[in-house]
């Protein structure tokens, strides 16, 4: 719930956790924006954390606040309030005595909800105050019971279908009016728009529908790791995928070519926020295989640190983006988080004095008061054609989704030179390996020196969930990082970042595994990025002029003080955010 802004300042002020200027303006950005909340604002800014402006929350509220992220909620008590009302009005039960039944709530405030279901269940109702958190996670566990339950359905829809079939004959072929009234059939809307809510509840990057000789493969992306999800009769895939074609507005009579589109749908309660799906249909041998990426249409961006960049990289970052020439390049394989990165970076210098435009393929998320160009290159509009018409549309900042050739590769540099600030990407393995390629591709060298900031590297890690595992590496442990990383340098940053003491060692520093519980089976919850950051010095300047290798950059940028992503991922583990299992696994792919 929104709580008033002056009386929360003063809980926040009398408790010493805000300096007094910074409150102040905090308290004028709330007021100047009405759609940012205090606490929230001061949470994102890093002035106090979440726990503590729950626990202020509460104060304020005169009602006890618990936290139910860790917390398994038996599914006698659970299913107390359907899991519908639970999402809906954010209110969960976990616990039940002679006295009453206690329930989590975002809003304690929410009188009808706490009066429905009062007289439903004829208990007294505890409200508490929780964290959107805490919702999420219990409504996880709804999920996680109902499994089966939507297996059920899918199965006994399936089988409707099935039987409907069985009067069509063989040898019909489906036109585009039949494919219609089949997507447009109960039973299939049901059964997607099952396997989309429950991708959505599930936090998957994608989903892949994957038609094969005697069934259709439904596999969830979470974290990263394909899933299988469940597997239904191969007789209802062109019901699922007509159903798909409608919603992206696709052709339902091509099934000879690759098709690509797009669609939309808004969820409801506390993960309510719209959900962009990019749908790509390819033909294969058994059928059409559909892929499509989620695209969470955020309100609230993500900041740098969030993203995993921290101490003198996110110095170097920082200082890239306050220059209002040159070039930022974001490197790494297909799925690492570049574009996110990107975005991040365009939502922090997106102020209204600047202009920004981009070229992308695709235009992954719609961004307020950006003009983003979607390339075409059926009708001629490429990333070169897209970023020479930019340059008329008086830009300040511009970002090309991906440099691939060498007429690109110039352009982007002349864009640079002439006064702009470009971000963009590049397909490479190393932040140092972006240089060698850049030039490969036509840019020249003593332009390059004048435009080139920053080159990050990056790839993506899974987050540990708590609790977790803590244990010391063993001396073959060290052994074997000792070979693939600088493992004193990785201990001298976290002692500058005041993450282990002064006089810790490798040996003496805690690492993290995985530890599985029912709210979190793999160990593994959510992803971070590690990185690496190049900063164009003068040394690497003159490698460039020499057109040095990847290596020899690599070697002086690493003397300069450049972490590699190896390194940064163990940084990343002695803090308790991923494991070495995880970074090895990550970084050596």
């Amino acid at each position: 719930m929104k709580v008033d802004s002056k009386n929360l300042a003063k809980i926040i002020a009398d408790s010493g956790l805000v300096s007094k200027r910074d409150l102040t303006s905090a308290l004028k950005e709330s007021s100047d924006n009405l759609s940012i909340d205090l606490g929230e604002f001061l949470v994102s800014a890093g002035k106090i954390s979440e726990e503590d402006l729950n626990y202020a929350k509460s104060h304020l509220l005169g009602i006890p606040f618990v936290d139910l992220t860790s917390e398994q909620i038996d599914f006698s008590i659970l299913s107390l309030v359907p899991e519908p009302i639970a999402r809906t009005h954010n209110i969960v039960p976990y616990k039940k005595s002679d006295v009453g039944l206690e329930v989590a709530m975002l809003d304690p405030d929410d009188l009808r909800a706490i009066e429905f279901i009062g007289k439903r269940l004829g208990v007294k109702i505890l409200p508490r105050l929780t964290n959107k958190e805490s919702i999420r996670r219990v409504l996880l566990q709804y999920q996680k019971s109902l499994k089966e339950e939507f297996g059920e359905i899918i199965s006994k829809e399936s089988g409707e279908i099935l039987m409907r079939s069985v009067g069509l004959s063989q040898t019909e072929n489906e036109d585009s009016d039949t494919l219609k009234k089949m997507a447009e059939e109960l039973p299939i809307v049901r059964m997607v728009d099952a396997l989309l809510s429950h991708a959505i509840t599930q936090q998957a990057s994608d989903i892949h529908i994957e038609p094969f000789e005697k069934e259709l493969l439904v596999r969830y992306r979470i974290d990263g790791i394909l899933h299988s999800a469940m597997t239904l009769p191969k007789r209802i895939a062109p019901g699922i995928t007509a159903r798909i074609k409608v919603m992206s507005q696709l052709r339902l009579d091509e099934k000879r070519l690759p098709q690509d589109g797009r669609f939309k749908i808004e969820t409801s309660g506390i993960s309510a926020k719209k959900v962009s799906f990019r749908v790509s249909v390819l033909p294969t041998y058994f059928g059409e295989k559909i892929v499509m990426r989620l695209l969470p249409e955020s309100s609230k961006g993500f900041t740098l640190e969030e993203l995993g960049f921290h101490g003198d990289g996110l110095e170097m970052i920082h200082r890239a983006m306050k220059q209002t020439v040159g070039m930022i390049l974001v490197t790494g394989p297909t799925g690492s988080g570049k574009s996110t990165t990107l975005y991040t970076v365009l939502d922090i210098l997106n102020k209204p004095e600047v202009n920004i435009s981009t070229v992308e393929d695709p235009v992954e998320y719609q961004m307020p008061r950006i003009n983003q160009t979607q390339v075409k290159p059926e009708i001629g509009l490429t990333f070169a054609s897209g970023l020479r018409s930019l340059l008329r549309q008086d830009p300040d900042i511009v970002m090309v989704g991906e440099i691939r050739d060498g007429e690109t590769a110039s352009l982007a540099i002349n864009v640079a030179l002439t006064g702009h600030l470009v971000l963009s990407t590049l397909h490479t393995n190393s932040a140092a390996g972006a240089i060698p390629r850049f030039i490969d591709m036509g840019g020249e060298p003593f332009l390059l020196v004048s435009v080139l900031n920053v080159v990050v590297a990056q790839r993506l890690v899974r987050r540990l969930c708590d609790p977790k595992e803590k244990y010391f590496l063993s001396e073959s442990e060290i052994s074997d990082l000792g070979r693939q990383a600088d493992l004193k340098r990785v201990v001298e940053v976290l002692k500058d970042e005041k993450i282990v003491g002064n006089d810790a060692t490798i040996e003496k520093i805690p690492f993290y595994k995985p530890k599985a519980s029912d709210t979190c089976p793999s160990g593994y919850s959510g992803r971070r990025a590690i990185h690496e950051i190049l900063h164009v010095s003068p040394a690497i300047k003159s490698l460039i002029l020499s057109r040095a290798t990847t290596d020899e950059i690599e070697a002086v940028a690493r003397k300069e003080g450049m972490l590699t992503l190896i390194e940064d991922g163990l940084f990343q583990s002695a803090a308790g955010i991923t494991s070495v299992e995880e970074v090895l696994r990550v970084a050596n792919e």
